[in-house]
């Protein structure tokens, strides 16, 4: 596979761990540097791992042993910290969103296509055997011609055990900017891009209370719904219905049901990597466990990156131009809930090329 992609992490906040222990047992990623605005979670990340620097930012992005650079800041930051690095000449893989908006990611992508470097984006959770045993049971006809999913996501909010959720209640926030686009990346992995939306939202209080570390009781303001569905109507002609919120204690429903004229699939949670598909068909009796087919085996958060470096002249699965669709579709959702009309989707997308099972 050749030399191992050197990586530099800007933003070493609590989402950094999951990528940092997938580091550290693959081969085709090796960690050079991180830098945050706080050093000493930088100092942190850094701890125990051999020739990693601490640096600032703008050292990170100078450096010659920096081949890429992971983009784990909040998502206003998004956009800045990406353009920043693509001006460095450095690859770049970030935390979804891409941007905050789509104006900011195309941006990203413009620059990016004009240096002729390369852009990738979370979720990486697709990449998984999930995900991908999903997708081949559909691409195998196992359920017929697909005609409508499902994906739910319900959760009383993020402030119950983040110690900082402020940002989950800002513009670029919100159950649907922050948990769709696993959702959506799952939908559009298994069933094509959209081409049009029709969405509703609401909230149902104006803070929220931190519950955990130095700052529990402190009050936040939410400045964005906090309940949305939508409809996602597939250029293939699938409906996807879509519920995504923070004002919700819990649901029973599976996260994603997926049916067809033949079957119907029970897809394990998009926001992990693995897990059970179940099968009922037209004729079957009950539902079946189906035999993991497809996916990077022990996959884990970074896995997108990986990817990256053995897919080089292919392009990435976890592409920017995956993340811009997604994120073209979460805005739209939010549009259409602001004006009650259908909203069509301008941007499209082909579907990632699909995983063998395997590993790295």
């Amino acid at each position: 596979m050749g030399e191992p992609v050197r990586v530099g992490i800007i933003g070493c906040g609590v989402i950094a761990a999951q990528y940092l222990a997938t580091f550290d047992r693959l081969d085709v990623v090796q960690l050079a540097a991180v830098a945050d605005l706080d050093r000493s979670r930088a100092e942190a990340a850094a701890r125990g791992r051999d020739g990693v620097r601490v640096c600032s930012v703008a050292e990170l992005l100078a450096a010659d042993n920096v081949d890429m650079v992971l983009n784990l800041t909040v998502p206003a930051a998004h956009a800045e910290i990406a353009l920043a690095a693509i001006a460095a000449g450095k690859d770049v893989y970030g935390e979804k969103p891409l941007a905050a908006g789509t104006s900011q990611a195309r941006e990203v992508l413009a620059a990016a296509a004009a240096a002729g470097v390369t852009v990738g984006c979370a979720p990486d959770t697709v990449l998984g055997t999930g995900i991908q045993t999903a997708r081949r049971a559909i691409d195998d006809g196992l359920i017929g011609a697909p005609v409508s999913a499902t994906a739910t996501m319900m959760t009383p909010g993020h402030e119950r055990w983040h110690p900082n959720p402020d940002f989950y209640y800002l513009p670029g926030g919100g159950p649907l900017m922050d948990m769709g686009p696993y959702y959506v990346s799952a939908l559009i992995t298994m069933l094509g891009p959209v081409s049009s939306v029709i969405g509703a939202a609401s909230r149902s209080r104006d803070s929220r209370t931190i519950g955990t570390g130095p700052r529990q009781g402190e009050i936040v303001p939410v400045g964005i719904d906090t309940h949305v569905t939508g409809v996602l109507v597939h250029a293939s002609g699938v409906l996807s219905t879509l519920i995504m919120s923070f004002d919700a204690v819990a649901t029973r429903s599976a996260n994603i049901e997926v049916h067809g004229v033949g079957g119907s699939l029970i897809v394990p949670d998009p926001n992990r990597f693995d897990g059970d598909v179940l099968l009922r068909t037209l004729t079957g009796p009950d539902w079946e466990i189906l035999p993991v087919s497809a996916g990077y085996l022990r996959a884990g958060r970074g896995h997108g990156i990986a990817d990256m470096a053995v897919t080089a002249g292919r392009g990435p699965r976890a592409s920017g131009d995956l993340a811009f669709h997604v994120l073209d579709v979460l805005e739209s959702v939010l549009a259409s809930a602001g004006t009650g009309r259908s909203v069509t989707i301008a941007s499209t997308v082909e579907r990632p090329a699909a995983v063998p099972l395997g590993g790295f």
